[in-house]
C-alpha cells in the first residue's frame, strides 16, 4: 500500500536523487504524471529514475505488489551493474557488508510456523503487549518519529516510507471533528504471496497490537481489518485474538489503561484481486462494488465513510510494536540504506523446500534460496528465471538472479521490483511463455473494467499470449504486444494495468528467443 497525493509525491521526489524534470513530474496532476511516465520509459536510465518518482506520485494505494516503480517497466536489455549504479537510489560505497544470516534474537515474528500458542497467553510469553501503555502515552509525535528513524517502508509492495505516510493524518490545525480510521489490507490477493496469512494465523496479537499503536500515531478512532473471505482459519484466529484483547482491556475503551479509546473490527472480503487497491478496498467496506476511486481526493483527506483514512499492509502494521519497543535505530541497522529492516520472504515454485521466512533486507537472492529452501530443484544451473516480488513484477533470468539483492532499490535497478517479496522460482522444465500467459489470463479476469486501457488491453494481452503459447503468431507481433503493454501501463486509475503489463514486458526483455522459437516451430509445422 502507498499513500499518495501532492504531499506524498513531493516527499517521494525529495527522498531519492532525481532530475529536476522528475521532481516537476512528481508534483504534476495525475494526467501529467501518466504522460511523463510514458515519455521517460523511452529515455534511458536517468529518465527511468524519474519514472519511479512519477509512478509513486500517480499511485495512491497499489494492490499487493503491483506498485513497483515505473522504472521497472523500462524497455531494453538488462542493465549491467556498473550502469545501474548510475541511477540507483542508494549511492555505491567502498565499504562492503554482507546481508542475511538474521539471528533468531532479531526475528520479529517468533511464531511464524505455528509451533506455539497463538492466543494471548502465548503472545505475552513471546513479549507482545509489553509496555504498550508506555508507548501510547509517549504520544503520536514520538511514535511517528521512531517509525521515521526505523526507515520502515511499506511491506505491501509500494515501499513508501511508513513514518511519513502515518504523519499525513495529523494535519496542521488539529482534528476537524471527523473520526479517523486505520484500514489494514489483509486481502493478500497477489499470486505467489503467502506471508500475511501466516501472521494472522499464528501471530495475530502482533497485528492487533500494531493496529493500536499505528492508530495512536494517526489519532485514529478505529481500525478495520479487511481480510479475504477465503482466509477462514486466519479470520477465526484473528477474531479470537481481538476478543481476548477486548476482554483483557488492551483495546476498546481506555485501551491498556492509557485513556485512549480504540476499536478493532474485521471485515470479510469476497476474494476480488482489485480490492487490494486501497480505494477499491474502501469502497468494498462501504458495501459498494470494489472499484478504485479517482484521486484526488486522497484517502488521507476523504477515505472510509468520507473520513481521513490510512490504508496499510498487515506486515507493515505488525512490525510496528517491536520497532517501538526496541527502537527505530535497531530496525534501521538491518539492510542497506533506504532498504532497512527485516522482511518476510515467501519462496515457492521449483525449490527443494518452499517456505516463508523472515530475513534481513538486502540478502542476495541466490543466498536466500540456497540457505532457506535447499536450493533450486536440480541445482542453480537448472534455473530458468525468477519472479522476485509476486506475479505483477517482471521476471528475471538466471544471470541477474545470481547477483541481485532482495531489496527495493537493487531490484528496481535491474528493471523488476521487490513487491511483496513473493519469490516464484522456475527451473528449465518451465514453459516460460505459457507461465506468463497464465498471468495475463489472471489479470484479464481480475480487471474491474472501469478503465478502457485496462479492460480492453488485458483482454488483448491474454488473447495474444494464448496464441504465443502455440507459436500461432507472426514475429512482428512480439513488438506489437510490447507496444500494447506500454499503452496500458500508466494510463489507468489504479496499478492493475501496470501489473498486467510488466510480466509481458519482462518476458520480451529477457526471453524473447523463447517466443521466437515457438513461432518458428509453428510456422515450420504448417
Amino acid at each position: 500500500m502507498i499513500l499518495a497525493g501532492a504531499a506524498a509525491a513531493a516527499a517521494a521526489a525529495a527522498a531519492a536523487p532525481a532530475t529536476g524534470a522528475a521532481r516537476a513530474a512528481a508534483l504534476a496532476p495525475a494526467a501529467a504524471c501518466a504522460s511523463a511516465a510514458s515519455a521517460t520509459r523511452r529515455a534511458g536510465p536517468a529518465a527511468a529514475s524519474a519514472a519511479a518518482v512519477v509512478s509513486l506520485a500517480r499511485s495512491s494505494g497499489l494492490m499487493a505488489s503491483a506498485a513497483v516503480p515505473a522504472a521497472t517497466a523500462a524497455a531494453g536489455p538488462a542493465v549491467p551493474a556498473a550502469a545501474a549504479a548510475g541511477f540507483a537510489t542508494v549511492a555505491p560505497t567502498t565499504a562492503t557488508r554482507s546481508h542475511g544470516n538474521l539471528k533468531d534474537s532479531d526475528r520479529i515474528f517468533t511464531n511464524l510456523y505455528g509451533r506455539h500458542d497463538f492466543r494471548l497467553a502465548g503472545a505475552l510469553k513471546r513479549g507482545d503487549w509489553y509496555k504498550t501503555k508506555e508507548i501510547i502515552l509517549k504520544g503520536h509525535d514520538w511514535i511517528i518519529n521512531e517509525m521515521k528513524i526505523s526507515g520502515l517502508r511499506g511491506r505491501g509492495g509500494a515501499g513508501f516510507p511508513s513514518g511519513l505516510k502515518w504523519s499525513f493524518m495529523n494535519k496542521p490545525g488539529g482534528p476537524d471533528g471527523r473520526p479517523r480510521y486505520l484500514v489494514v489490507n489483509a486481502d493478500e490477493g497477489e499470486p505467489g504471496t503467502c506471508k500475511d496469512r501466516e501472521i494472522m494465523r499464528h501471530d495475530p496479537h502482533k497485528l492487533v497490537e500494531g493496529c493500536l499503536l499505528a492508530g495512536r500515531a494517526m489519532n485514529a478512532t478505529a481500525a478495520y481489518i479487511y481480510i479475504r473471505g477465503e482466509f477462514y482459519n486466519e479470520a477465526s484466529n484473528l477474531q479470537e485474538a481481538i476478543n481476548e484483547a477486548y476482554k483483557a482491556g488492551l483495546i476498546g475503551k481506555n485501551a491498556c489503561g492509557s485513556g485512549y479509546d480504540f476499536d478493532v473490527y474485521i471485515h470479510r472480503g469476497a476474494g476480488a484481486y482489485i480490492c487490494g487497491e486501497e480505494t477499491a478496498l474502501i469502497e468494498s467496506i462501504e458495501g459498494k462494488q470494489g472499484k478504485p476511486r479517482l484521486k484526488p481526493p486522497f484517502p488521507a483527506d476523504v477515505g472510509l465513510f468520507g473520513c481521513p483514512t490510512t490504508v496499510a499492509n498487515v506486515e507493515t502494521v505488525a512490525v510496528a510494536p517491536t520497532i517501538l519497543r526496541r527502537g527505530g535505530a535497531w530496525f534501521a541497522g538491518f539492510g542497506r540504506e533506504r532498504n532497512a529492516g527485516t522482511k518476510l520472504f515467501c519462496i515457492s515454485g521449483h525449490v527443494n523446500k518452499p517456505c516463508t521466512v523472515e530475513e534481513e533486507m538486502s540478502i542476495p537472492l541466490r543466498e536466500l534460496i540456497e540457505k532457506h529452501c535447499g536450493g533450486v530443484r536440480g541445482g542453480w544451473d537448472n534455473l530458468l528465471g525468477i519472479i522476485p516480488g509476486g506475479s505483477s513484477v517482471p521476471v528475471l533470468p538466471q544471470k541477474i538472479c545470481s547477483e541481485v539483492l532482495m531489496d527495493f532499490d537493487s531490484l528496481r535497478d535491474v528493471q523488476s521490483g521487490l513487491g511483496t517479496a513473493a519469490v516464484i522460482v522456475m527451473d528449465k522444465s518451465t514453459d516460460i511463455v505459457k507461465a506468463i500467459s497464465r498471468l495475463s489470463a489472471f489479470y484479464q479476469h481480475e480487471s474491474c473494467g472501469q478503465c478502457t486501457p485496462c479492460r480492453e488491453g488485458t483482454t488483448w494481452l491474454s488473447h495474444m499470449m494464448k496464441r504465443f503459447e502455440k507459436g500461432n503468431a507472426k514475429s512482428a507481433e512480439i513488438d506489437m504486444i510490447e507496444e500494447l503493454s506500454r499503452q496500458i501501463e500508466g494510463h489507468t486509475i489504479c496499478a492493475l494495468g501496470d501489473a498486467a503489463a510488466w510480466p509481458v514486458q519482462g518476458l520480451i526483455r529477457h526471453f524473447r528467443p523463447e517466443v521466437e522459437k515457438k513461432i518458428a516451430a509453428y510456422q515450420a509445422s504448417l
